[in-house]
């Protein structure tokens, strides 16, 4: 009967301590989160992910690419915690946007006419918007009719949910949907758009100035004023190179006290480092 009675004692204690670990075990739980879409911005947040995660092992996070529309549409639809975009939601996404989320510019790029090392050596110096839209809707074919040597212009077009390409069409075509019939290859991320442009002499298409190298290179901009300028981060920041835009995060108002303090991270000096290395603007 005493053993019994020291037995039931011990089960107490040990139940007792089981009931005063638990907030300690759950404050050790690993927290996810997860972001999705633009291939511009996924660069600064891989870094920004593995820098936070450093200092919050507990906090786990994926980055994954996809393209603006779909990091959008996935955020809207509850498949990840962060959406990245390189372009500005379109009326439609907006109106299932603007109750519950918001928008978080976090860097300033341009988009640059990116063309093979090739077609600048052979003459071409600059093109006008105008020449730019007429290679892509099929009016120019060959380098020959822009000052540069003769051959026929492989115009690279990228896919539709593609933030570059909305940013492109809408500055240079007139409209964020506008066809580009004169295109004859598509692309989807920067990286296999630059892949594309290397192996080729006689390519043009859209790229992030940050993916720009001395294989593939950035085609000045002639003006309307007879002005030139190029897709440098002096003419980003004073506004005079006109295909530009904001790399910006979409997440929900209402979220996670992890969510939250990544964020805060995210709206922090501590992510300058990753955009300026990557290429980019950061926006102070």
């Amino acid at each position: 009967m005493v053993f019994g009675c020291r037995l039931y004692r011990m089960l107490n204690r040990i139940i007792l301590a089981c009931i005063l670990l638990l907030p300690f075990q759950f404050s050790l739980a690993e927290s996810t989160i997860s972001i999705a879409g633009s291939s511009t911005v996924l660069p600064v947040m891989s870094d920004a992910a593995q820098t936070y995660k450093n200092d919050n092992p507990s906090t786990n996070i994926t980055v994954s690419g996809g393209g603006s529309g779909t990091g959008i549409n996935a955020v809207i639809n509850g498949i990840v915690d962060i959406g990245m975009t390189s372009r500005q939601p379109t009326e439609a996404e907006w109106v299932k946007l603007s109750e519950k989320f918001e928008l978080i510019d976090i860097a300033r790029d341009a988009v640059a006419i990116a063309v093979s090392k090739a077609v600048i050596k052979s003459g071409v110096s600059s093109l006008s918007l105008e020449q730019i839209a007429d290679i892509y809707r099929g009016k120019i074919k060959n380098w020959k009719d822009v000052g540069g040597f003769d051959e026929e212009i492989l115009v690279i077009d990228k896919e539709p949910s593609r933030g570059t390409r909305h940013v492109f069409a809408e500055v240079v075509l007139g409209d964020a949907k506008a066809r580009a019939p004169g295109a004859s290859l598509i692309s989807g991320s920067n990286n296999e758009e630059r892949s594309i442009i290397t192996r080729s002499n006689q390519a043009i298409g859209m790229l992030s100035h940050a993916w720009l190298n001395d294989d593939v290179r950035g085609i000045t901009l002639k003006l309307d004023n007879g002005d030139t300028v190029s897709a440098s981060p002096e003419h980003v920041l004073d506004g005079s190179y006109p295909i530009q835009r904001s790399l910006s995060l979409i997440v929900a108002k209402n979220r996670s006290e992890a969510l939250q303090s990544f964020i805060a991270f995210l709206q922090s000096p501590a992510l300058v480092p990753s955009i300026e290395k990557n290429g980019y603007l950061p926006l102070n």
